[in-house]
């Protein structure tokens, strides 16, 4: 989907504002000063200036206002960098990766024992940093999942990406014949960057960073038997959600489809189903056992975790 950005004076957005006001939409996202929706665009003003034309009319939208392309400026302000970026990269990563066009990887899901593993890559040039910033992209495990979803929402539409989504069912299926989680994640976040490659190509990123959960060579061994691999200025680091705004996207995409898989979840259980693997979830898995049978919970759960044994205790106990 095609998207403008426009630099413009409060006073401007303030007439905009009055323009569109028939067409103004109830929620806003973070930051913004107003949002509305025409046919065929989404407009959205943000409090630094910045102007958002999001659809297939937003090139002829824009031109209502002086523009007819991105006039967002380079030398814009846009807020600070975000604080781990302010420092060299630890490791082999280039000086500057925090300002190149990168494709960022991440999953979610991992240490969740409802729902399955999500796992995004997302491609952002260098010119759409600014503008991913005043849209108050950063690391989603500083956001509630509000803020999540209303800010995936717009990105989404922004910036290319790959979702690949590894379901419960065949999770256990190959956890059960052997397969490593770390080596389930491997392959996904290979996948989803080669869908990203073929998406954004012929251009190339000038880096591929991949939030890090194995070192490299583990990662590639874990990939090796895969059809194609990506390998080209492929980096990896923890905490690298910090280092680039790519992979700050991705999680939150990653986020956002982890949630929304969990609210069918709680849809088809009949009852709101938890996140993480506590107290909580044990007994959401117990309810669930109760209610339906365990001969479900393969579509629910990652059965190897130890609360399936734990709520297999609490059922027990209220059978007994």
């Amino acid at each position: 989907m095609a998207n403008v950005v426009l630099n413009r004076s409060l006073s401007e957005i303030n007439t905009m504002r009055e323009f569109y006001s028939r067409s103004l939409m109830e929620k806003q996202p973070p930051g913004s000063v107003f949002a509305a929706k025409t046919a065929n665009c989404t407009i959205t003003a943000y409090k630094s200036g910045k102007v958002l034309f999001q659809g297939n009319g937003s090139e002829a939208e824009a031109g209502r206002w002086g523009g007819s392309g991105s006039d967002l400026s380079s030398g814009a302000k846009s807020g600070a960098s975000p604080a781990k970026a302010k420092s060299s990269p630890k490791g082999n990563l280039p000086e500057a990766i925090s300002q190149m066009s990168v494709i960022g990887s991440d999953e979610v899901g991992t240490g969740d024992f409802f729902g399955p593993i999500t796992v995004v890559a997302a491609y952002v040039k260098k010119e759409d940093i600014p503008l991913l910033r005043e849209l108050g992209v950063r690391d989603s495990k500083d956001l509630n999942d509000e803020k999540i979803i209303a800010i995936a929402k717009v990105i989404k539409d922004v910036v290319p990406f790959s979702l690949m989504t590894l379901k419960n069912e065949k999770y256990n299926k190959v956890q059960q014949a052997g397969m490593s989680q770390g080596k389930m994640k491997a392959i996904l976040h290979n996948q989803a960057i080669l869908n990203v490659l073929d998406k954004i190509s012929p251009v190339k990123p000038e880096a591929i960073l991949i939030d890090q959960f194995v070192q490299g060579s583990t990662y590639f061994q874990h990939v090796k038997n895969q059809k194609a691999i990506a390998t080209e200025n492929v980096y990896f680091s923890t905490k690298a959600e910090g280092i680039h705004l790519a992979v700050a996207a991705a999680s939150i995409l990653a986020r956002y489809a982890f949630v929304q898989y969990i609210d069918k979840l709680s849809e088809s259980a009949g009852f709101k189903i938890p996140k993480g693997a506590g107290a909580q979830v044990d007994e959401a898995a117990a309810k669930l056992i109760l209610k339906k049978g365990r001969e479900v919970l393969p579509q629910y759960v990652k059965l190897h975790f130890a609360n399936t044994d734990k709520a297999m205790k609490l059922v027990n106990k209220k059978r007994g």
